[in-house]
């Protein structure tokens, strides 16, 4: 197979963004030329052994996705009665409800036994488990001779010895040397249950390997899945992860427009563009590549759908600390996290917003409504109080004064 001008302006098109398409570096010559070779492979085996770990909504579509395209699919899953069920009536009603499985789809409790001797391994573990789990597929045969091709659709900061870092960098440091800076990360505005459903969706492949972000591009595009491949792994994680904490905040705001004339769509639009703009300013300030990743569907694309979709725990968690008083009975936010089973979902941007406020604090950053959010979730602030804050910080001029305006009560 020979790759032909209109093959490389597509791979330009697709990997690199557009203003840089004309500046081709002497590193991307050599991932040309081995293109070949990995496109080459990704036409002559079509049939893989994939396992995604992670049996919540995002892995279970996932997993769905990949079996119908006729691939050897195996799902781990943590708890007995989801490997049973899914086995047996092929559905997971826990975490994707109404929604049939292929009956190829196969899950399985054991986590080693499950990654063994598979060529692509998917994690959708929950940020808070990941790296537990990595730690434990060490053991697996075909990932300490780093044989299987790994990819991340988990969610937020990982705190560390060293401080609190992005996951794929935090993974490449205990898996062995052959998966530095081949890692992949996978991210988009896509909601499982849309997904499952057949909607058109897009997702942003990223890997410091362009080889590997096009491997698990061609993997999971479809009829109704559209991927594209990108290198800035540090935007599109930031993104990804920080969008639920300006969720939450827009959770409050959406609750309040059932409260207060004040509030309304021209509202959360604003809160809106001023959140992309703190994905921004920490995204610059940990090390993004591509500023347009954040304008991308990897950036403003799944803010949009995370914040206004019925389907977001972060915007629900936002909307009941407003309307049912939903983090009251909490002293601070470790408390919230030691009593999820109460609030009954895991909201991801709970555990961001913590992290991130260290974050802030650490590159000296100015991000009222990351800050905001953690104030309340710390319980330190009200609501009430934090979302005048943020309304203020909006409308702060140039000369750092804000406009006057007339605070919100209920």
């Amino acid at each position: 197979m020979t790759l032909k001008n209109q093959d490389l302006t597509y791979i330009l098109g697709s990997v690199i963004p557009p203003g840089d398409a004309l500046n081709i570096k002497k590193n991307y010559l050599a991932l040309f030329i081995s293109f070949d070779y990995s496109l080459a492979m990704i036409k002559n085996k079509n049939h893989k052994s994939i396992t995604v770990l992670g049996a919540g909504a995002w892995g279970t579509a996932m997993a769905m996705v990949l079996a119908k395209k006729g691939h050897d699919v195996c799902l781990w899953a943590l708890e007995k009665d989801v490997v049973g069920e899914i086995n047996r009536k092929h559905q997971n009603s826990r975490y994707l409800k109404d929604v049939k499985l292929p009956e190829s789809l196969v899950a399985e409790g054991d986590l080693l036994k499950a990654a063994e001797n598979r060529d692509v391994i998917i994690i959708a573990i929950p940020s808070l488990y990941v790296l537990e789990n990595i730690k434990r597929l060490l053991s697996v045969e075909n990932i300490r001779e780093g044989k299987s091709l790994i990819a991340l659709l988990s969610k937020g900061f990982v705190e560390t010895d060293k401080g609190i870092r992005l996951l794929v960098e935090t993974c490449e440091d205990y898996l062995p040397g052959f998966y530095k800076n081949s890692l992949i990360y996978v991210s988009g505005p896509s909601h499982a249950e849309e997904v499952a459903q057949g909607k058109v969706t897009g997702l942003i492949s990223a890997s410091l390997s362009g080889i590997n972000a096009i491997k698990i591009r061609e993997l999971l595009s479809g009829e109704n899945l559209m991927v594209f491949s990108s290198f800035d792994v540090v935007g599109v994680q930031i993104c990804a992860a920080m969008k639920n904490v300006i969720a939450i905040a827009f959770g409050m705001f959406d609750a309040l427009k059932e409260l207060s004339e004040k509030f309304g769509d021209n509202t959360e639009s604003l809160l809106l563009a001023a959140g992309l703009n703190e994905l921004q300013i920490l995204g610059k300030a940990m090390g993004a590549s591509h500023p347009e990743t954040f304008t991308s569907i990897a950036g403003v694309g799944d803010l949009d759908v995370t914040c206004r979709s019925i389907y977001g725990r972060n915007r629900r968690f936002g909307r009941e600390i407003i309307l049912k008083k939903l983090i009251e009975p909490y002293k601070n936010i470790d408390e919230i996290k030691a009593h999820l089973n109460q609030i009954g979902y895991l909201p991801e941007g709970l555990f961001a917003a913590d992290l991130a406020h260290e974050l802030i604090e650490k590159h000296h950053l100015k991000m009222p409504i990351t800050q905001g959010v953690y104030q309340v979730l710390s319980r330190k602030q009200s609501p009430l109080k934090v979302v005048n804050g943020i309304i203020s910080s909006l409308t702060r001029g140039a000369n750092g004064e804000s406009q006057k305006q007339s605070e919100i009560k209920l």
